[in-house]
């Protein structure tokens, strides 16, 4: 059995970050599916799909590294061509990818006690996202 859904949801731009985990819950409890995989994609090239520990330290510290690593720049390929201040959000989004595969068992996401379903804004400006939820499984 296939089930399809999808979580919209609205950001305030670069580093905002959604624990996503309930409602990803709530579908898998609505389609009836009680074991299977349940895919999480961000429909869009400037956001992440991941897991962590959703607390204060990692929810600051994810977006930090990342900023490191590929921070805003005027440099990059992307802003010579669009001027748009985002070649880094799209380096960024790449590098920890749009989506995430999480099995059920039981009716239940199969997640470790401190491992929740996050959404990472990469982009510069707010954004309306819509998240697709497929569940597959009997």
């Amino acid at each position: 059995m296939v089930s399809k859904n999808s979580i919209d949801l609205s950001t305030s731009g670069h580093r905002d970050m959604h624990n996503i985990t309930k409602q990803v819950e709530e579908i898998i409890k609505g389609s009836d599916i009680k074991n299977g995989l349940v895919n999480v994609f961000n429909v869009g090239s400037t956001a992440v799909i991941g897991t962590i520990e959703f607390e204060p330290g990692l929810e600051k510290d994810l977006p930090e590294m990342l900023d490191k690593l590929l921070p805003p720049s005027r440099n990059y390929g992307h802003e010579q061509t669009w001027h748009d201040g985002n070649g880094h959000s799209h380096l960024q989004a790449t590098l920890l990818g749009p989506s995430l595969t999480v099995p059920i068992r039981d009716g239940r996401l199969a997640l470790g006690t401190w491992q929740q379903i996050f959404h990472l804004e990469c982009d510069v400006k707010p954004r309306k996202r819509k998240i697709i939820i497929t569940i597959i499984g009997e």
